[in-house]
């Protein structure tokens, strides 16, 4: 049985794992930032090393596919495995580094014991997973495309324009909105990433078999007031427009657990103009992100959070307004593709169990166009998303062994 080289597939990770470090402890790979750069041509030198050849799309997505292909065998659909190399502020090592890196090992391995297929399989590495101008850009970019308008609209969590960005990175922002793949160029595709959660530590099981992933929806919610002295203004005059947003925000729990018992509301980004101690705010914005697997309650979530923030905003005698990011759906994952991987965990002496996302990933997007499936490995102390996240070498290597398996059945 043929097994990926676990010290390589570490040692990767591990180099992966320095570029963007801060001083916290955490990484820093914002999408299209100086680290995210370095960490591309970092990938793409690892690439050329085993001799794959690497396509840049124009959004930014890395394409990787072994050139010892015959030309019969390249016209077929094609196979893809991968996932990101962006990182939330203050991230881990391991999300989305995990299924990019141990992808490219698969291909390597593949491609170095020249192992023939029936069908090309290729490397996917998304571009900002993590949404720091928009939640699954690379993914939903091959999906359904962006319009110019909407490039030129995206702002990023730092306030930077994505079109800015974008092109001091080296990007074309004319060709990125021609990325739309071609129907019927995709056989399946398989994602490896951690759970980011803490079933299968406390099940104490290798490998979770992903059933489906949760529908992601949100954006930003602005109450606009009027700034005032903070001295001279009398209470019960001011149009504050942050004490309106903390009355929201202290109601979207409630939003949530009264829609159901999976549903979660969260805001983890406040902006407020004009941002002096001694001015009431005039201005205040709220970023929020709101999920649930059934894709009904998430359009009775959103109704939810929009008609009460109207309601405070009246109570406050204020202005709301929202400019919400399209809703990225649930996404039911292909049945026969959980039951190769529950079958090749089997076959490695594996204990597996499926569970579904409740995190966002770039596969509910390929879903839409081709089979796909996903593999999750244990996450320690189900941490993800900060500095602690962890995985053990030994759930990297049995995660990787079984995308290996996957990948070559799907392609043969």
């Amino acid at each position: 049985m043929l097994s990926i080289d676990a010290d390589r597939l570490v040692a990767d990770l591990q180099e992966l794992g320095q570029i963007g470090r801060s001083k916290g402890g955490g990484l820093d790979r914002s999408s299209f930032s100086t680290a995210d750069t370095e960490a591309r041509q970092w990938y793409m030198s690892r690439c050329a090393e085993a001799g794959l050849a690497v396509k840049i799309d124009g959004i930014g997505n890395m394409i990787v596919c072994s050139p010892n292909v015959s030309a019969e065998v390249a016209s077929r659909p094609a196979v893809w495995s991968g996932s990101h190399i962006d990182t939330v502020p203050s991230g881990g090592q391991f999300d989305g580094a995990l299924g990019a890196v141990a992808a490219l090992e698969c291909l390597r391995r593949i491609h170095e014991e020249g192992i023939a297929l029936n069908r090309p399989v290729c490397v996917a590495v998304y571009s900002d997973e993590e949404g720091n101008f928009s939640s699954l850009l690379g993914s939903s970019a091959l999906v359904r495309g962006y319009s110019r308008d909407e490039l030129d609209a995206m702002i990023g969590r730092d306030g930077d324009h994505f079109v800015d960005t974008f092109e001091a990175a080296g990007g074309d922002i004319d060709a990125a909105t021609r990325t739309r793949i071609a129907s019927g160029s995709l056989h399946a595709t398989v994602e490896l990433h951690i759970e980011q959660g803490p079933f299968l530590e406390q099940l104490g099981h290798q490998i979770g078999i992903v059933t489906g992933i949760v529908g992601m929806g949100g954006g930003v919610v602005t109450f606009r007031g009027r700034s005032d002295h903070a001295g001279t203004t009398p209470m019960a005059v001011r149009r504050d427009a942050l004490v309106a947003a903390g009355a929201f925000l202290a109601s979207c729990p409630s939003l949530a657990t009264s829609t159901s018992s999976r549903a979660v509301v969260t805001c983890g980004l406040i902006s407020v103009e004009p941002a002096s101690a001694n001015v009431v705010p005039g201005v205040a914005r709220v970023t929020i992100d709101f999920r649930d697997p059934d894709a009904d309650r998430m359009v009775t979530l959103e109704t939810k959070i929009i008609d009460t923030a109207r309601s405070i905003a009246e109570e406050h005698h204020l202005d709301v307004d929202f400019d919400f990011e399209r809703t990225i759906q649930p996404a039911p994952l292909d049945a026969k593709i959980q039951g190769m991987i529950e079958g090749n965990a089997k076959a490695r002496g594996l204990v597996a169990s499926r569970l579904s996302s409740a995190a966002g990933h770039d596969s509910q997007n390929m879903a839409l166009v081709a089979p796909t499936g996903m593999i999750f490995v244990p996450s320690i102390g189900g941490r993800s998303h900060c500095p602690e996240e962890s995985t053990s070498w030994a759930d990297v290597e049995n995660g990787a062994n079984v995308l290996l398996d996957t990948i070559i059945q799907l392609a043969t």
